[in-house]
């Protein structure tokens, strides 16, 4: 019976779009330490559970490639991004009005501060797995192909020294107490 037996270019389509997802992820998180080191935004607490929900949903999609095809993988991925989704739309609307000491933390890119940017992107990324879910199916072939899995372990090796980093620098930011936005505490 036709459509019953998941076919090798859904699950290539599959896993091409995972790896996708993955690379624009790994390059918003990629630009977001760019804005940190490079220019000084100090990221507030808020914006460090945008980035670790941000990671999660990466961190889904390598396991979508290292254990091979599940709605389990997928469904990891999802519920990080409705976490980022939650949370950066609870700072959007605590900066909607901004108060005097309490405006919008660093400097906009495009007009958007990013808050936003992340309320655009967790909607992008709900919008885009219930896409991929309505045309290719939960059921696809597993084992990605060898290219795909390639590429997914450089970009996963990649997210993982961006985590990294961004642990170290929120420990220097944070130490073992509550987060702040004004510096760093173990450097002042």
């Amino acid at each position: 019976m036709p459509g019953t037996a998941p076919s090798r270019l859904a699950a290539t389509l599959n896993d091409a779009f995972l790896l996708l997802v993955l690379g624009v992820l790994a390059a918003i998180l990629s630009a977001a330490m760019v804005l940190q080191y490079a220019f000084g935004e100090v990221p507030c607490p808020l914006c460090l559970l945008q980035r670790a929900a941000m990671f999660g949903v990466c961190f889904g999609i390598l396991r979508h490639f290292r254990d091979g095809a599940s709605d389990r993988s997928i469904g990891i991925a999802q519920a990080f991004g409705v976490l980022l989704l939650v949370v950066a739309v609870r700072q959007t609307l605590l900066d909607i009005a901004p108060r005097p000491g309490h405006a919008y933390v660093g400097s906009a890119v495009l007009g958007l501060h990013m808050p936003v940017w992340s309320v655009l992107i967790a909607v992008a990324l709900l919008l885009a797995f219930a896409v991929k879910m309505a045309v290719l199916g939960g059921d696809v072939a597993p084992g990605a192909a060898p290219p795909l899995v390639w590429a997914a372990r450089l970009l996963g090796g990649y997210v993982l020294a961006l985590c990294a980093v961004n642990l170290v620098s929120v420990v220097v930011q944070c130490g073992v107490g509550q987060c702040h936005t004004m510096g760093y505490r173990l450097l002042e």
